[in-house]
């Protein structure tokens, strides 16, 4: 049956201020519900954007899960990652000493965020939780927030809710939906249930107690309902966990222990697994990615991992304190389960001798135990709003003309139900499709229906099925459309209008005119795909593989034509820019690149050696540092890209920072 559309208030919000709430309301332009990645950006943006503004968060952690233990950022092209959110990571970088940087450690990204709260002099508030909502028609005019015994009567023109849950947008009245449409909703192949081949267990693996015997009853995680038909929707979420950072420097690291409330019978399965499909390290059944200073990012990988699967459909709607039970099994969980990896007699000694090499690190999450205080929220509420993003938009068969921001990663679901199929487990729910560009995504997604509400913008629990959802889900791509939220609202105050007819265009270019809200020149990046600056000469193929943008010219083992792609700035501020070239990753690539720089009196030559160039993460490609050089305003400069000798000769994109 199709996902149940629902509006629902929490149990405890209660759409009306008591008379018993004597203190005085703090009035903002701008109110942010939410201190999550997003939500830091889209109060720097609106102070930025001269709005009194002030960010809520329910808990005590601020940055959301980009500080919370994903350092490994989930991109797909970084073509579209811009404004603020690709300023973040180019932060990153100059603390690496790199351009940009898109694997890090938590403390490193806290401290970035950080900069922006203090630039700005951000007002944050942590640990008040929503109370309740007072609406006046459709517009919201106050919310009330408590910690404790402590409560604040929150006013403001515009609210823009940046929470993984979708709180204030529940309190206010919205539609959404928490679970997966069934296919026919909305036209889709890869929503509602869905038993696939990826992170599945191998056939055979007995799901009882007693292998053979089902008088045994089910071992730990499986659900006895039986499977649903291919492509029904259901109420089900995606599963959570925790990104974790561990760390094997012996100077910075607490060792492992077994958690309190430790069952190793939770982790039979892993010993299943194993006997049909050996793994010769951790990464068999861990996505162990390594971070700079002996960290890690460790994420969900295989049959039976970190994902606690069919414990979390309860989370999106629980009031907070059911929350944070939930949370707490689920740290209970990880924490066991590394300790079993490492500690169980059963496991391959190979596999307890590499987990022992780890521990928690001393210098992350030191107010908390040195663990993660995000829980990876993957999905919990989604709005029902003014225009829902649907696979048809992932694949570019739909096209909008409100875009203010882009996707580009892959449709990824994790799986959402262990159960029995022909006597064997098996995972459901997990979807990876991939192979499309990016796509942009529409304003009207972020902003609830008119008759719901009009001064309120969604940028994370945006209007998205759920597969969808899972493209658009990613931390960068969170970042970009808070900015775009952010700027919707200011354009809304100064005009005086309800989001939903709040001028587009003016907030389109707003967006890129000054992607940095601070008035500085923006950068130049000229993509192969702008045919107004590009200028090719002889044989190139375009390739989509792991391109920036679109797609990128390659041209291959040939010295009898003069081929080059030449890229055309329009310089308007002369002056000194940094120049780089986008390396992707391919094989075969001719050993070397020479190009040409004109910066509008004079021309230099720059050869790259390809086999020099490191590309780390899940990035396409690399920008390669071409050196700086002082252009000329107006005077027809240029980068050229020659492609001769053996091998595959790239041409992809160009990027010009100005101020070097």
């Amino acid at each position: 049956m199709p996902a149940k559309k629902v509006i629902l208030v929490f149990s405890y919000i209660i759409l009306t201020i008591h008379s018993s709430f004597s203190q005085p309301a703090e009035e903002f332009d701008i109110c942010v519900y939410g201190g999550t990645s997003a939500g830091i950006i889209a109060a720097y943006t609106a102070k930025q954007l001269h709005k009194k503004v002030i960010v809520i968060e329910p808990g005590n952690h601020l940055g959301g899960l980009t500080t919370g233990g994903l350092g490994y950022t989930d991109i797909g092209n970084k073509y579209a990652i811009t404004g603020l959110a690709k300023d973040f990571y180019r932060r990153i970088g100059r603390h690496y000493g790199k351009l940009e940087q898109w694997i890090f450690e938590p403390g490193v990204a806290a401290a970035v965020f950080q900069q922006y709260i203090s630039k700005a002099h951000l007002s944050v508030q942590t640990g008040y939780q929503l109370q309740s909502v007072q609406k006046t028609g459709t517009r919201i005019t106050s919310i009330r927030v408590q910690k404790g015994t402590a409560s604040l009567l929150i006013k403001a023109k515009m609210f823009i809710d940046c929470s993984y849950e979708g709180d204030l947008m529940a309190g206010a009245g919205v539609s959404y939906i928490v679970g997966r449409e069934d296919n026919n909703t909305y036209h889709e192949t890869y929503n509602g249930v869905q038993l696939r081949e990826k992170h599945q267990f191998p056939d055979g693996i007995d799901p009882y107690k007693v292998p053979g015997k089902p008088e045994s009853g089910l071992l730990w995680g499986i659900s006895a309902e039986q499977p649903a038909a291919q492509g029904s929707g259901d109420h089900k979420v995606q599963a959570y966990n925790f990104r974790i950072c561990l760390t094997d420097n012996p100077d910075n690291l607490i060792p492992i222990t077994r958690p309190a409330g430790y069952d190793s019978c939770r982790y039979e399965l892993l010993l299943r697994v194993l006997e049909k499909r050996q793994a010769n390290d951790l990464w068999g059944f861990l996505k162990f990615d390594l971070m700079p200073n002996h960290k890690t990012d460790i994420n969900n990988n295989g049959a039976f991992s970190t994902d606690m699967i069919g414990m979390n459909y309860n989370y999106a709607e629980a009031d907070y304190n059911t929350r944070q039970q939930i949370i707490a099994i689920h740290e209970q969980y990880t924490k066991g389960l590394l300790y079993f990896i490492g500690h169980d007699n059963r496991m391959p000694v190979h596999l307890r001798n590499a987990m022992l090499r780890w521990g928690y690190p001393k210098d992350e999450y030191i107010n908390n135990g040195h663990w993660s205080p995000q829980l990876y929220i993957r999905e919990a509420r989604r709005m029902i709003g003014a225009y829902v993003m649907t696979q048809a938009n992932c694949e570019g068969r739909e096209v909008i003309s409100d875009a203010i921001g882009m996707a580009a990663y892959t449709m990824d679901s994790h799986n959402c139900t262990r159960l029995v199929v022909n006597g064997m487990v098996k995972n459901e729910g997990d979807v990876q499709i991939g192979g499309f560009g990016p796509y942009p995504i529409a304003y009207r997604s972020i902003i609830p229906l008119a008759t719901e509400c009009t001064n309120l913008l969604v940028p994370v629990c945006l209007s998205a099925s759920h597969i969808a959802y899972g493209s658009i889900r990613m931390e960068p791509v969170f970042m970009a459309l808070a900015q775009a939220a952010a700027t919707a609202a200011a354009v809304s105050i100064d005009t005086r209008s309800n989001v939903q007819n709040t001028d587009v265009k003016k907030v389109q270019q707003l967006l890129l005119q000054d992607p940095l809200v601070n008035g500085s020149t923006p950068e130049i990046i000229i993509d192969n795909d702008d045919s107004l600056h590009t200028k090719v000469t002889g044989t190139w193929k375009r390739n989509q593989h792991g391109s920036y943008g679109p797609s990128m010219f390659t041209s291959e083992n040939s010295n009898d034509e003069k081929r080059s792609v030449r890229f055309e700035p329009v310089i308007t501020n002369s002056g000194t820019y940094h120049l780089y070239t986008y390396m992707p990753r391919l094989a075969g690539m001719a050993p070397d690149m020479t190009i040409t720089i004109f910066n509008g009196s004079k021309s230099r030559q720059v050869t790259v050696a390809t086999a020099s160039v490191k590309i780390e993460g899940q990035t396409s490609g690399e920008w390669i540092d071409l050196g700086k050089e002082q252009f000329i305003k107006g005077k027809g400069a240029y980068i050229e890209i020659h492609g001769k000798g053996t091998g595959i000769t790239i041409a992809d994109a160009v990027l010009l920072v100005p101020g070097g």
